[in-house]
């Protein structure tokens, strides 16, 4: 008996000591297995192929930026056609840039659940899609509801963009990688307005303004079918899934703050608005709590959490923020003063604002290879050379009573310039210090700053500048908001320091 309890006694220690090392070697498989993942997911594929891909993404780009554009110059004859309502028709707009902007950190989270690869495909056929229907829409509410979805497919698409040259791009290329970046968000926006006029003029096929949407179906198919065959894919992450709770709460705090903003002007700035603001600021703080709080529970946050604790990504999102604020809202301004203020023809305004567009695209191809020299010194400098730009027209404006389309063009030109040396380089500096298995949720994050800070530049300054053109002239609201303009800037480049504090101190 003793014996035999001796045997059963070395057996279990045996089974003990056979579990310690089974533990062990799994553990060691699983950290093996997770570097292979890693190794995945970070390491470049051949060096001509990723240049493929990254022209294959950011062909996507550069179709969602013109789209972003392009509806703006064919909104009147849209609004005969459709027998639109001007509600309806300021609606076709917004509701595009608010389902975007609400819904690109979850896009940019499914990216990092499922793949960028497999998520992109999904965004650029259910975009392709959606134009299809928008080109079809029967009535004014009807492509309000197209322009809803097709701004939801946006949101799984574009964030995929950054993510996918975040991954592919690790060495000396990556500064290049997104001067290219920056160089086609420069041009998607003059294409935009070029190309909606030249499609409602020649009226293809009787199609009219339809065209300007149906002209994404064949280009999405083009993506789509490129992106399928050479773009990466990347294992899904064991375990994940989608924090819907997280993403319905950021939705509905996000269309709270930003739609007043958008609608606002509407409505006369009705007290309700500024309810419904708050009420959305406050769902926005409380956000981290409830991410948090699906963190503790096991589930997996909308938000990587640990982006929170990245000083120095969330200082390059305040300057992201503070930089476009005085983005969209700029040549809001400008149009409107050149064409309310100086009486200037819409052809000859759309012709000034060319060498800024020039400018602004020379500006992105150098400030890759500056970037890679002097670092985030150029954002700065490009912000700097911006205030120079500012600064010039606000003399102009002041100084002579009526400045020629070709003046306003020169002095447009440096602030395109100062511009184009920051918008390049700014997404890749602002995740720079963030790790690949957080890219997407990170590039979704940065979408949906600069989102915010587009639309609320938009109706903070435009506002401003009705306004004064109200009680005094056009002029004065144009020079009240390019000191708005430079005190933005000039917040944006504070934040560029603090970033590089941070940067330098991790």
């Amino acid at each position: 008996m003793q014996q035999s309890g001796q045997c059963s006694k070395s057996y279990l220690g045996g089974n003990r000591a056979d579990d310690a090392d089974l533990r062990a070697l799994r553990a060691n498989i699983s950290r093996k297995a997770r570097a292979k993942m890693h190794q995945t997911v970070t390491k470049p594929i051949d060096s001509t192929r990723r240049w493929w891909v990254l022209a294959t993404v950011v062909a996507a780009q550069f179709m969602f930026g013109v789209d972003a554009f392009i509806v703006n110059v064919a909104i009147p004859t849209i609004a005969v056609d459709l027998h639109a309502t001007p509600a309806q028709i300021e609606s076709v707009i917004a509701i595009y840039l608010i389902a975007y902007a609400t819904l690109v950190v979850t896009g940019g989270r499914l990216g990092d659940i499922h793949g960028a690869r497999n998520v992109f495909l999904a965004g650029v056929l259910g975009f392709t899609a959606t134009s299809l229907w928008c080109g079809l829409a029967q009535s004014g509410v009807e492509l309000i509801v197209a322009r809803l979805a097709q701004g939801a497919t946006a949101a799984l698409m574009v964030p995929q963009v950054l993510a996918t040259l975040h991954l592919l791009f690790t060495d000396e290329t990556r500064n290049r990688a997104f001067a290219v970046y920056g160089i086609v968000l420069g041009l998607a926006g003059a294409a935009g307005f070029l190309l909606g006029g030249l499609l409602v003029s020649l009226d293809l096929a009787g199609s009219g303004w339809r065209s300007v949407f149906f002209v994404n179906v064949p280009c999405g198919l083009v993506i789509a079918l490129a992106a399928w065959r050479i773009m990466p894919s990347v294992p899904r992450r064991a375990g994940t899934r989608l924090d819907v709770k997280g993403s319905v709460v950021l939705f509905a705090g996000l269309l709270c703050l930003i739609g007043p903003l958008l609608f606002g002007h509407d409505v006369g700035w009705a007290p309700w608005l500024w309810a419904v603001m708050v009420v959305g600021a406050v769902i926005l703080v409380a956000f981290p709590k409830l991410e948090q709080a699906v963190a503790r529970a096991g589930g997996m946050p909308l938000i990587d959490l640990s982006l929170m604790s990245d000083a120095a990504f969330l200082r390059g999102l305040g300057a992201a923020f503070f930089f476009f604020l005085a983005n969209l809202s700029f040549y809001l301004v400008m149009t409107l003063f050149m064409q309310r203020g100086l009486k200037i023809p819409p052809l000859s305004a759309g012709l000034a604002c060319i060498p800024l567009a020039v400018a602004f695209v020379v500006a992105s191809r150098h400030s890759g290879a500056r970037a890679r020299h002097r670092g985030t010194k150029v954002l700065i400098e490009g912000c700097a050379l911006q205030i120079v730009g500012l600064a010039a027209l606000a003399g102009l404006a002041f100084h002579v009573e009526a400045p020629t389309p070709m003046a306003l063009a020169l002095t447009m030109g440096i602030f395109g310039y100062g511009q184009g040396l920051v918008m390049a380089p700014l997404s890749g500096a602002v995740l720079a210090t963030v790790k690949p298995v957080a890219a997407g949720s990170a590039s979704g994050m940065y979408g949906t700053t600069a989102q915010i800070g587009n639309a609320a530049g938009v109706a903070a300054i435009g506002a401003v500048f009705f306004a004064i053109e109200t009680l005094q002239s056009a002029r004065a609201g144009f020079l009240v908001s390019l000191a708005l303009f430079v005190t933005l800037i000039m917040t944006c480049i504070a934040f560029l320091t603090w970033m590089r504090r941070a940067s330098a101190s991790s």
